[in-house]
């Protein structure tokens, strides 16, 4: 039997070759996501342990310090990567994922810059959020759609009286709110 005769040859087309960089690239920020969501959980240990005034901490050592002081948030932070990198996984919610990735990807970039973290990290976040881009773009149709659908302007049959009426009253919960949010967030 002549195995050369019963080797199939796959062609692909531009769709699947769009799909295979689109998983390829998906999986390499899950992974990364998930590497350091978990790595939250453990990296700041200790991290407030420093025997200088803030004045006299690197910009790195400040924000370590910073993640250090609450044990709950950075493993909620950890928890959101985590989640951002298991539903890049997916097909089918992978622009959540790389919307929830890209909220925190944007925070990280701006804390490696300006708290002038390691380089490295730095370069892997550019390079986490770049393939999201290029995956947002290779599903910007879907994207499109979504937008004109949430930005359609919907069909109100109402009269002007019942305009003007929702209006006001929109306006005194509007004014009722902010006295309320005044009272609860004055300092007693």
């Amino acid at each position: 039997m002549d195995t050369m005769n019963d080797v199939k040859i796959v062609k692909l087309e531009n769709k699947d070759v769009i799909e295979i960089i689109e998983n390829a690239f998906s999986y390499v920020v899950a992974f990364g996501m998930l590497a350091y969501g978990v790595a939250k959980i453990i990296q700041f240990n200790g991290a407030t342990d420093i025997n200088k005034t803030v004045s006299e901490l690197t910009g790195m050592q400040l924000m370590w310090a910073f993640y250090g002081y609450s044990k709950p948030f950075v493993v909620i932070l950890g928890i959101l990567e985590i989640t951002g990198g298991i539903l890049m996984l997916l097909k089918r919610t992978r622009i959540l994922g790389c919307f929830l990735a890209t909220t925190i990807l944007t925070n990280v970039i701006l804390q490696d810059i300006f708290y002038k973290v390691n380089v490295g990290a730095l370069r892997a976040a550019i390079i986490y959020q770049s393939l999201i881009l290029v995956s947002l773009w290779f599903n910007r149709v879907r994207l499109l759609k979504a937008l004109k659908i949430l930005t359609s302007p919907q069909i109100i049959t109402n009269s002007k009286i019942d305009l003007f009426l929702k209006l006001l009253f929109s306006i005194i919960l509007f004014v009722f709110l902010r006295i309320l949010e005044h009272y609860i967030t004055m300092k007693w």
